[in-house]
């Protein structure tokens, strides 16, 4: 059964302006135009049109989604590739409620969210990799080594930067206070920081939290990213680091 252009827009939502539009550019031809100049669209084009309104929901450009279903002709490989997109922007956004949320429930209760948790969820994967350049460029460059290149998850990297920056923020308030770096309560913040590492997919023994820290010591661009944040923070970490992996050197 073929619809009528007024019955595909009607059943899809997308206006018959928009509809023209697409046939227009070659993304949305219909099966048939008849002799009075009527267009007409089959199951295969509704199909089409489908998977053109799951790309735009994902924010691609028309172009973009022309090229996209050119190149992928098996609609449930397609499908299970837009399922993926969607899952991720559907986590991202609940992300993002979660932190206007919290946000509301601080701005009633008078008591601001911290900061490293007000843009939580906000982040894309472009703004990633781009927070990520200059580091990749500098290890490339002074070490041979290479960032991973494969998909960032974006809600993974936004938790893990939220807690990185709760750690670095309780360190700082440590050597700011004057806590002893073998302090029990430095050697627990340390704790609980390897413990969320390990549970996500990141082996760090203590030992090896103690030879990173050392490392950041004698390299430029992480010392200064450590000292920038508060001056000899990264001997602290360093030495509350070292403390631990001696007090605890079976983590």
């Amino acid at each position: 059964m073929l619809l009528t252009v007024k019955e595909v827009s009607e059943l899809s939502k997308v206006t018959v302006k928009t509809l023209h539009h697409y046939h227009k550019i070659g993304l949305l031809e219909p099966a048939e135009i008849t002799e009075a100049g009527y267009r007409l669209y089959g199951a295969k084009e509704l199909e089409r049109l489908q998977a053109i309104l799951f790309y735009r929901e994902l924010d691609f450009s028309l172009e973009q989604i022309g090229q996209l279903l050119d190149r992928e002709p098996n609609r449930a490989a397609m499908l299970a590739e837009q399922e993926e997109l969607l899952e991720q922007r559907r986590l991202r956004l609940e992300r993002i409620m979660d932190t206007l949320r919290k946000t509301k429930a601080g701005l009633e209760r008078g008591k601001p969210l911290p900061q490293e948790e007000l843009f939580i969820g906000f982040e894309s994967e472009d703004e990633w990799r781009e927070a990520l350049r200059e580091q990749s460029e500098y290890l490339k460059e002074q070490y041979g080594v290479e960032l991973e290149a494969e998909r960032i998850d974006v809600p993974e990297m936004n938790e893990q930067a939220a807690e990185a920056a709760a750690f670095m923020k309780s360190m700082s308030a440590f050597l700011a206070g004057g806590v002893k770096h073998n302090d029990p309560r430095v050697h627990q913040s340390i704790r609980e920081h390897l413990a969320f590492l390990n549970s996500h997919g990141h082996r760090v023994a203590a030992k090896n939290f103690a030879a990173q820290t050392a490392f950041f010591l004698q390299d430029e661009f992480h010392l200064r990213m450590l000292e920038d944040q508060q001056t000899g923070l990264a001997y602290y970490l360093n030495a509350a680091a070292a403390a631990y992996a001696e007090a605890e050197p079976d983590a």
